[in-house]
């Protein structure tokens, strides 16, 4: 979607509507008081107090309707600065307001606007005339907490969006809708796929039989990849110690994404946020020779990270998540060529899903800042120009962005742009001098000497739960076959002369392999048609006399309105073939 923020023009636009939002709510509520109104990436909002009244989405189109009356009136928007005292009287009535002028430096230039009969403070700046905001959208109501702060009181919020044009409105819409049919968080309540539970926790997914259905095949179909490269597969624990990311260096550059320590006996753990340090001692277990190397670890590691409550959703972004993660254990002679092996395996994956709209995104440090990367100039030039040279030998076109860096080295990510809305990161590979360094790895290189390997991080799908979000925005919700929860609907159109037959038949697809489900409900063919669809089962065999009598079935893909009539052996060999192409 359209970043409104990033549009100097409409970023003033929305701003300016959201004082018409107030002016709106001042003439049907006058008792009403506001906190801030700002601009968003899609739109903006407005913090109110209404007192007793509890707005809720049927009393948005009568606030567009008085929008609209005062647009129309057109008046100007006029500016004035104000002394902290002026300003003070002038909104000694709203407290709100008050706090904002108290907390503002001495020497801030304070200023407020006015249209008519409604004065907002603001410090702009602003369109012309109201006029100019005609054509916009309120969108939602939900609740926020003064200051951001759950202590405090909770005021209510108004979401809308303005646009230069109706047709630019329209679209936007448009793309609005198309959005929330492809939100994964609702496709996955329809389907089975995930839910959550205050009980259990924000940001902590349960996946339900069928989304573990669609998990567990991601894995095995990225398991039997890696294995076919020679990688090595380990579990590790979900916890470590703090020591343990001391050594790291992780808590001293990522504490604040990690979740707090615990003490049991006479240790500190924390739940890990991350696996490197787990593999990093994986790899030190042994001893190994340079005709070792490389040595390729994967886990798929179940791993907790920090979200502001406010930034979970469903499975796109959580606290508790699984990567789909490995580290390569590398000579620097061998850089280049693993490098170059983790790409093209992410363009194998990516082939096989369908995905053709990405790029590349050569992730480096802000030098400038010293806190958020490991201090050590040397270290990161080297990691940066080794990098770049490798993408650029191997003629993988890529841009470059400075701050987006792990803190420990630089990193290719890649970046897939979805139907609807930002550039997600699904992959990434990232290189790393330090880490070994500080667990002091090492092989034994031709002439008996101690070398400190290069570590090589990566992750194909990045995290299942976030894939697994995307793949259900992408798909509506209508996976491939391979990857359905249940793959073949079986209907008998009597129970009493065809569920015997249907039984064989959902016998005969389970030997096969098959992911079957069986429809003997008493009730009308129709209904389990049209369920059948809503579920987006990729096939629906409706199995009557003929098709008794001949040993075959009857199937219908789904979205196709044809229905085509087949051998039972050949819908399994048809079937059995394009899950084995992943279609």
């Amino acid at each position: 979607m359209q970043n409104i923020k990033e549009d100097e023009k409409l970023s003033v636009l929305n701003h300016s509507c959201a004082h018409l939002l107030a002016q709106a709510v001042k003439h049907l509520y006058p008792e009403a008081k506001f906190w801030v109104g700002p601009v968003i990436e899609e739109g903006f909002y407005y913090d109110m107090d209404l007192g007793d009244k509890k707005l809720t989405e049927e009393d948005l189109p009568a606030i567009e309707k008085e929008m609209k009356k005062i647009s129309k009136d057109g008046k100007r928007i006029i500016r004035k600065e104000l002394s902290r005292e002026e300003a003070l009287d002038m909104f000694k009535d709203d407290p709100y307001k008050i706090d904002l002028i108290n907390n503002m430096e001495d020497d801030t230039v304070i200023s407020a606007y006015t249209q008519g009969d409604f004065t907002d403070l603001c410090r702009g700046p602003h369109v012309e005339t109201v006029k100019e905001c005609k054509y916009f959208k309120l969108l939602k109501v939900s609740g926020a907490y003064y200051k951001g702060d759950a202590k405090n009181q909770m005021l209510q919020r108004v979401y809308g969006v303005c646009f230069k044009t109706e047709e630019d409105l329209n679209a936007y819409l448009k793309e609005l809708e198309e959005a929330k049919e492809r939100d994964h968080r609702r496709i996955g309540k329809n389907l089975g796929i995930f839910m959550t539970h205050d009980l259990v926790g924000k940001g902590m997914p349960l996946w339900l039989p069928n989304g573990a259905l669609v998990r567990k095949e991601l894995e095995n179909y990225i398991y039997r990849k890696e294995q076919a490269l020679g990688y090595k597969h380990v579990y590790t624990p979900c916890v470590g110690t703090v020591d343990l990311y001391k050594t790291s260096g992780h808590w001293d550059h990522y504490k604040e994404n990690m979740f707090p320590s615990m003490k049991v006996d006479d240790e500190e753990f924390v739940l890990r946020p991350m696996n490197c340090p787990h593999h990093m001692l994986v790899y030190a277990n042994e001893l190994h020779s340079y005709r070792d190397l490389p040595i390729r670890i994967g886990e798929f590691a179940t791993d907790f990270r920090y979200e502001a409550s406010g930034a979970v959703k469903g499975l796109e972004r959580v606290r508790c998540m699984c990567q789909n993660d490995a580290h390569l254990f590398v000579r620097p002679d061998q850089i280049g060529e693993e490098f170059k092996k983790v790409v093209e395996l992410i363009l194998d994956v990516y082939k096989d899903f369908g995905l053709k709209n990405y790029k590349f995104r050569l992730s480096l440090r802000d030098p400038e800042d010293k806190e958020k990367y490991f201090d050590d100039d040397e270290m990161w030039n080297n990691a940066e120009n080794k990098l770049r040279e490798v993408l650029t030998e191997f003629g993988i076109p890529f841009y470059e962005a400075i701050g987006e860096a792990a803190f420990y080295g630089p990193k290719l990510d890649v970046e897939v742009k979805p139907a609807v809305g930002p550039e997600v990161t699904l992959s990434t590979c990232q290189l790393d001098f330090l880490l070994p360094r500080r667990f002091e790895l090492s092989y034994i290189d031709n002439e008996g000497n101690k070398q400190i390997p290069v570590v090589i991080h990566r992750a194909i799908f990045g995290t299942f739960d976030r894939f697994t979000a995307f793949l259900l925005e992408e798909t509506k919700g209508v996976l491939p076959t391979w990857l359905s929860p249940v793959q073949v609907n079986v209907i008998p159109v009597n129970n009493t002369y065809h569920l015997e037959y249907a039984r064989s038949v959902v016998d005969a697809l389970k030997e096969s392999g098959l992911r079957v489900n069986l429809d003997e409900r008493e009730e009308k063919l129709g209904y389990k048609m049209r369920e059948s669809q809503t579920n987006k089962i990729p096939y629906t065999l409706v199995l009557g006399d003929k098709e008794k009598e001949s040993d075959s079935v009857n199937y219908r893909k789904y979205g196709s309105e044809e229905q085509v009539s087949i051998s039972l052996k050949e819908f399994i060999k048809t079937i059995k073939e394009e899950i084995n192409n992943h279609k």
